[in-house]
């Protein structure tokens, strides 16, 4: 690939149109022209600061980043659109126009902090692994966590093929009916506090996360959101 050329559904993502899986739907539906001419191909290349690009007859330009914080509620999904009908973390954005993606995913259940952003560059600096931004989660779980436990999962742990290991673990209170513990992790691993705690016996029944880098969900109540300042993007990035 020459420099400075993308894939066609790579562009219509970094112009923040769209999600590359969107963008290829649009473009092998024949709704994408480049310089006037429709591309059906998901991998021709352009380069995005010179090509005209169209979607339905509409000219899309570079959005505006912007980046917003949401105290996620339990039930909502994080996809865009859900085939069961369940509602979404973008129902409430009252924003409209931009296609704003979440970076990383709460499942179902989980609460909390998550971040929403136009800007995939950004969501895919606070994803990657190598760049070991902590997440914190307040946890509770079924049964008395002892000491051993804690040993064996800061150890880590084997799971489906993945090591599982928390950067930090430290039980907050606990009775012999569950306890409280906080979790940090530095990578994003699918469902992996509750895989963690169910390979030791333990059914993870809370699940909450308080902090992504140095963000926290400070004042917001449950379902809120709001932008995130210039600072705070400077002190994630």
């Amino acid at each position: 690939m020459k420099k400075g050329h993308v894939k066609l559904e790579r562009a219509l993502s970094k112009l923040g149109i769209a999600s590359r899986t969107v963008a290829r739907k649009w473009i092998e539906a024949g709704q994408v022209k480049v310089n006037g001419m429709i591309r059906k191909d998901p991998e021709f290349e352009v380069v995005p600061e010179k090509a005209r690009i169209e979607v339905e007859g509409q000219t899309v330009q570079k959005q505006t980043h912007r980046t917003f914080l949401l105290y996620k509620t339990k039930g909502t999904v994080t996809t865009r659109s859900d085939e069961k009908g369940r509602p979404t973390v973008f129902d409430g954005i009252q924003e409209k126009g931009l296609h704003l993606i979440a970076v990383g995913r709460l499942d179902q259940a989980t609460t909390g902090l998550l971040i929403l952003t136009n800007d995939t560059r950004l969501a895919d600096r606070l994803t990657d692994p190598k760049n070991k931004i902590k997440r914190v989660y307040l946890v509770t779980v079924r049964g008395d966590v002892s000491e051993s436990t804690l040993a064996h999962l800061r150890k880590g742990i084997q799971d489906e093929g993945e090591t599982l290991s928390p950067s930090r673990i430290e039980v907050r209170k606990a009775s012999g009916k569950e306890s409280h513990l906080t979790v940090e992790l530095t990578e994003g691993k699918n469902r992996e506090i509750r895989r963690m705690f169910m390979s030791q016996g333990h059914e993870v029944t809370k699940l909450k996360r308080v902090a992504y880098g140095n963000l926290t969900l400070g004042d917001l109540k449950p379902g809120e959101y709001r932008e995130l300042t210039l600072d705070e993007l400077a002190s994630i990035t």
